[in-house]
């Protein structure tokens, strides 16, 4: 590989040219995975009648395999490159996806069936990590430090949108091909994608200076911390505001989804460059603000409307503050460790993510779900001093 191949990108122009291949790379990844989440309740409920604990156990394996594997595929990146993580995660996809075609075919047989899948599933948890976190460290590694927090930001808004687009692809695939079809695509797509990534530069930093996971975490766990109780809010929005418009008969459950997916591709696309311009706690902290301001909105909306405008602020919130956050902790890490420490980082809000909606389920009383938003707006809220901490300890 030539010197120029590893040399980071400078030139704002330049910056565009290297991030869009990219960023396409993790949506069609994530569009893969992202096919088989709103058809896989109806295969294993109606097709392998299965209850709703084996639903939410298929559903929660891929995320406890990828957090799992997340600190792994870090380390990965950084010896081998984001280029091989990405590769490496597309062709576990691949395999993930040969466990859904011979669950498919063992349908006559409830319980093989299921426990391929469940295989299938934890192998895509892994290559999730990979992908991602593959691709955050080369678009670090490519851009250099004046850009961390814009390549976390537009990387993240890929991730985001492939989610967004999957859900209504794999559901008309579903309704028009069956599970069987959901589990080719999964199978075939990255092949495509492995030959484009195959294309790119695989920087590998040459320091020996490699951190350990132990070390890793004592270096990030303030700004993780500030990811982890903002990421209380997201997990407010996406399981509890289609419940309260519903709750409170305002019809248009689409529209608080919709309204923060909007304003978090719009915030990403057109501020990110503010973590590298003043700084990824001065951003995080007061984008802090803002996402626990539209949490309160939606707490105290009397209308639909309002409760779109914090659903939006929840979104701008949220888009804003995972790459301050983060950029914070590549700084911490050193540029060397870049993909541990967003592996790191990530586990942080990923593991809040995943423990917050049950609890703020607890903490509804009187069956009014607008009381999950007062609460996690108090909690999204606790960013605040953690950010202000961390600040003055530099």
């Amino acid at each position: 590989m030539s010197t120029a191949d590893n040399e980071p990108v400078e030139d704002p122009v330049n910056f565009v040219r290297m991030i869009f291949p990219l960023m396409s790379v993790i949506l069609t990844g994530f569009l893969i995975i992202g096919i088989a989440l709103p058809v896989l309740p109806h295969f294993v409920q109606d097709q392998l009648g299965f209850d709703t604990f084996t639903v939410g156990l298929v559903t929660g394996t891929q995320f406890a395999a990828s957090l799992l594997s997340r600190f792994y595929a870090g380390a990965y990146a950084d010896t081998r490159g984001g280029r091989q993580a990405i590769w490496l995660g597309l062709a576990s996809v691949a395999v993930g996806g040969l466990f859904y075609v011979c669950a498919f075919a063992s349908i006559a047989n409830p319980k093989i069936a299921i426990s391929l899948l469940l295989v299938g599933r934890a192998i895509i948890g892994g290559a999730e990590s990979f992908i991602i976190t593959g691709g955050m460290a080369l678009g670090l590694s490519s851009s250099g430090p004046k850009d961390t927090g814009r390549v976390i930001a537009w990387v993240g808004t890929a991730m985001f949108a492939a989610f967004a687009l999957g859900a209504p692809i794999g559901t008309f695939i579903f309704e028009r091909a069956g599970f069987f079809w959901i589990a080719i695509a999964t199978v075939m797509m990255p092949f495509a994608s492995m030959i484009v990534v195959s294309r790119f530069p695989n920087r590998v930093d040459g320091s020996r200076n490699k951190g350990s996971m132990t070390k890793m975490l004592s270096l990030i766990w303030l700004p993780g911390l500030g990811a982890a109780f903002n990421g209380v809010g997201f997990s407010a929005l996406i399981s509890f505001a289609v419940l309260l418009f519903s709750a409170r008969d305002w019809g248009m459950a689409w529209l608080p989804v919709t309204a923060f997916a909007v304003a978090l591709i719009a915030a990403r696309l057109t501020l990110g460059q503010l973590v590298d311009q003043i700084g990824g706690i001065k951003v995080g902290a007061l984008f802090t603000v803002v996402c626990a301001a539209g949490q309160l909105l939606l707490w105290m909306a009397g209308a639909p409307w309002l409760a779109a405008i914090g659903a939006a602020m929840t979104g701008a919130g949220w888009a804003m503050v995972y790459p301050a956050f983060g950029a914070e902790a590549v700084r911490r890490a050193g540029q060397h460790n870049k993909g541990l420490a967003m592996a790191a980082y990530s586990a942080f809000p990923d593991l809040a993510i995943g423990v917050a909606s049950p609890a703020l389920g607890l903490l509804a009383t009187g069956g009014e779900v607008g009381t999950v938003f007062l609460w996690s707006g108090i909690f999204v809220l606790i960013a605040v001093p953690l950010a202000l901490v961390g600040r003055r300890a530099d």
